[in-house]
């Protein structure tokens, strides 16, 4: 079954356990209550999320509206907190042992490093709190007992973009880690020069920098340019990188191709003007938005989604192409892509 039918019918299944449990937000008498005999009362349900991404940035900013939205169409408290910087795993070990503190109804967390996090995932799941992962963990999340994981496998989904640039005639790529450390990317990175065909993926070459300051990003790509004119691939692991990206490519005439991680409205409209292949598409949105209704609907009737068999609930790779970009431009525009 291919990424997309899949990602159809766990949709749609979604949206009718959705319609079946909607209620109005809690506080509002009976509706608040939720399903006749569940274990809780949906006015009762508060669930804590704790991402390494900052709602102020395009791509996560669309994770909390999902956040927002499942909250609201389950009728349940949710507390939505990130550390200042995605690569600050000290301040978010601290801000989920803060969330444990409160003994939610549930946990929702992103995993960027589980060595890090795993002391503070492990104090939750021992004091009975249910987590669910999401984003960054699909490789550790069951290893740590969470019980079930929404988002993409990241090698995977670097693979896909690596192959896809290997049929466009790529030879010499590179990929931007605007976040070193975080496994997730590592491993996207990874995935992409074996696409391409690297025998040894982690000889291809990884620029960096940080997401705060992408006149440095820009410089650092047109500098890469510059230096070796046969790069003829750029892969970016976010929106945020990409726009410096396309603002290199342009300084520098260069013709490499270019594609991105994630979604928004200025990499959805170089799509569609040209100016860059595809984005990998993981559905960020329902990366906020399933975890709350699993959560919701676990409290109240110990149902949980099983995904794969595993509890790995997949939103993505998806690739969206010159050909699709129009469709979901407006969609990205109003936080929901």
């Amino acid at each position: 079954m291919n990424l997309r039918k899949s990602a159809a019918i766990l949709l749609g299944a979604v949206m009718v356990l959705a319609a079946c449990n909607a209620a109005t937000p809690s506080g509002s008498g009976a509706a608040g209550a939720g399903l006749d005999g569940a274990l809780v009362k949906k006015s009762d349900i508060k669930i804590e999320v704790v991402t390494h991404g900052q709602a102020i940035d395009g791509f996560w900013g669309v994770v909390r509206n999902g956040v927002k939205a499942g909250a609201a169409d389950m009728g349940v408290s949710v507390n939505y907190s990130a550390p200042d910087a995605e690569s600050d795993m000290v301040k978010m070990s601290q801000l989920i042992d803060a969330a444990v503190a409160k003994k939610p109804t549930g946990l929702v967390v992103s995993i960027p490093n589980a060595e890090a996090l795993s002391p503070s995932i492990k104090k939750a799941i021992e004091a009975g709190i249910p987590v669910v992962s999401m984003n960054s963990g699909s490789d550790v999340f069951r290893e740590l007992g969470i019980k079930a994981h929404v988002g993409q496998t990241e090698f995977q989904a670097g693979l896909g973009a690596g192959e896809r640039f290997k049929a466009a005639g790529v030879k010499n790529g590179v990929c931007f880690n605007q976040e070193v450390g975080n496994q997730a990317l590592t491993l996207r990175c990874n995935g992409f020069f074996t696409g391409l065909g690297l025998a040894d993926p982690t000889q291809g070459k990884v620029l960096t920098g940080q997401i705060s300051d992408p006149a440095a990003m820009q410089a650092t790509i047109e500098a890469a340019l510059k230096a070796d004119t046969t790069i003829d691939g750029v892969l970016t692991l976010g929106p945020s990188v990409a726009v410096p990206a396309l603002k290199a490519l342009a300084a520098t005439s260069s013709t490499a191709h270019l594609a991105t991680f994630d979604l928004s409205a200025d990499v959805l409209t170089a799509i569609k003007d040209g100016k860059m292949d595809f984005a990998i598409d993981q559905q960020q949105f329902l990366q906020g938005y399933l975890p709350i209704v699993i959560l919701t609907n676990y409290a109240q009737t110990r149902n949980l989604p099983t995904g794969d068999g595993t509890g790995l609930i997949m939103t993505g790779p998806g690739f969206v192409t010159q050909a699709d970009a129009a469709d979901v431009i407006a969609l990205a525009a109003k936080g929901l892509r």
